[in-house]
């Protein structure tokens, strides 16, 4: 597989091409890896009132509080118009992981896990965001990062 970047100021925004000879199941693949990654932008708007696409990727959380659903990145809060177990479907099951009856997380962004609190489990994510695992998604997440570690050896 041959893959080129170019920087050309004639780009107003970014063009992928999947160009090959005959449609493989390998060209499907990649084609479906890139609609996963760039189709499923989450609209969200900021506490000014202004709204930005948040691709799945920069996506750390998501919450519910109160009857709002925020979702948290490396650069603020977004409130969304989804209720939390829509947002959950549509971030899907791969990257994202229900810690409580009230929040997601994306498990690429988990730093940590301590245990040390009595039937308690604090994550820490990699901004430093802590939250709580509720006792009854122990086991979930254990088998979800157990299984990411092995798919990474």
């Amino acid at each position: 597989m041959k893959i080129t970047t170019e920087i050309d100021n004639r780009y107003k925004e970014i063009e992928l091409h999947v160009c090959s000879n005959t449609l493989t199941d390998e060209v499907r693949a990649v084609v479906g890896e890139l609609h996963e990654i760039y189709d499923r932008n989450i609209t969200g708007t900021d506490e000014r009132g202004n709204k930005k696409m948040l691709r799945r990727t920069e996506i750390l959380s998501a919450y519910s509080e109160g009857q709002k659903v925020l979702v948290l990145t490396s650069d603020g809060r977004y409130t969304v118009s989804k209720a939390l177990y829509e947002l959950e479907a549509e971030l899907g099951d791969r990257d994202f992981l229900r810690i409580s009856r009230s929040e997601i997380v994306n498990i690429h962004k988990i730093r940590s896990l301590d245990l040390s609190i009595t039937g308690t489990i604090r994550l820490v994510l990699k901004n430093g965001y802590e939250t709580y695992v509720s006792r009854r998604n122990v086991a979930k997440i254990k088998e979800k990062l157990t299984k990411e570690r092995e798919d990474k050896a």
